[in-house]
């Protein structure tokens, strides 16, 4: 039997040919569209009742994609980890299957997190631009002993974060809407606050949970007046996490010191966004995740996911792997 996939994950597309060999051997009729950073509702809708399974990257398969694309598709299959622009109760509804790779970026985007803290600290790429413009000028740095770090979320990244935090000797203070396991706290000197006191106290703050209705504009104009005035605010995380306007308008009146973002409420950033122009902002393009050996694994878990919810057999899926694997340490 063939099934058709819509193949749509950017960060998967330009690998299809190598994994050809293993489409084909499980009768999969792979469709690849035009897909620039994701597909949203209307251009899912294109192809609705003409697929079976799909791997995507953050597509909106919300209630009416979904219900539009039944009752031939069978299976979601998350290029990646998170999930949230996927409606899941309504995939549960009606049977359909969510795969995604939990812990797919951990070290990656923990690395990123870090690569940002040094770099406000130090200044090393504003000093780098104004010895480029002919200007010798001493920029005060920090070390990040002298530093508190305040990380929300603390999941897998969360987590990893604070242990490349505590070898630098950062002060560290966490928050989460579940307990944080007090092993973790004492191994780590990790102190657990409340978000206000957390923003209140931290001179970087890294936005590490995950997007839903208790995390959607978290950080809005009432939050970032707790902020210190010199605090630099990270988001690798979610867009939407943050109040973009707000944070914008805190950045202007110089509220607070800077901002390092990899993700926005709307991507790719627009070109009129007055982010672009702030010198105090280093700007990423939803890129953290960037790790060869991470993205094969996720390749290869996506494509099982696939075919788990198409129900075929895949038990030579590892010899496959084996022999058309990419990235090696």
């Amino acid at each position: 039997m063939t099934y058709r996939i819509l193949l749509s994950a950017p960060y998967m597309i330009p690998f299809v040919e190598r994994f050809q060999p293993v489409f084909d051997h499980y009768g999969l009729d792979v469709v690849v569209p035009d897909v620039h950073e994701r597909m949203e509702e209307e251009d899912i809708l294109a192809y609705a009742g003409q697929f079976d399974g799909t791997i995507c990257g953050d597509d909106r398969y919300s209630e009416r994609v979904i219900e539009a694309c039944l009752p031939r598709l069978k299976v979601i299959s998350k290029w990646g980890t998170g999930i949230d622009s996927l409606d899941q109760k309504t995939a549960a509804k009606h049977g359909v299957m969510i795969g995604n790779t939990t812990n797919a970026f951990t070290l990656p985007v923990a690395d990123t997190v870090m690569a940002y803290i040094l770099a406000f600290a130090r200044q090393q790429p504003w000093m780098d631009q104004r010895i480029r413009q002919g200007e010798w000028k001493k920029l005060p740095g920090r070390s990040l002993s002298e530093c508190t770090l305040g990380v929300i979320g603390i999941g897998n990244i969360g987590s990893a974060v604070i242990r490349r935090a505590r070898a630098f000797g950062m002060k560290l203070l966490g928050n989460d809407i579940l307990p944080i396991k007090p092993d973790f706290m004492l191994e780590m000197g990790l102190e657990a606050v409340k978000l206000d006191e957390l923003l209140a106290r931290a001179d970087f703050v890294s936005v590490n949970c995950d997007l839903n209705p208790t995390s959607y504009h978290l950080i809005t104009t009432e939050t970032l007046r707790l902020m210190k005035p010199g605090a630099v605010l990270i988001n690798t995380a979610r867009g939407p996490i943050v109040d973009e306007p707000a944070l914008v308008k805190a950045l202007q009146d110089g509220q607070i010191g800077g901002a390092a973002l990899d993700v926005f409420e709307d991507e790719p950033l627009p070109a009129s966004s007055p982010l672009l122009k702030m010198e105090q902002v280093m700007l990423g393009s939803h890129n953290s995740n960037s790790s060869p050996s991470a993205w094969e694994r996720v390749h290869w878990n996506t494509i099982r996911n696939l075919l788990i919810g198409l129900d075929i057999d895949h038990k030579d899926l590892d010899d496959f792997e084996a022999k058309h694997g990419g990235w090696r340490a």
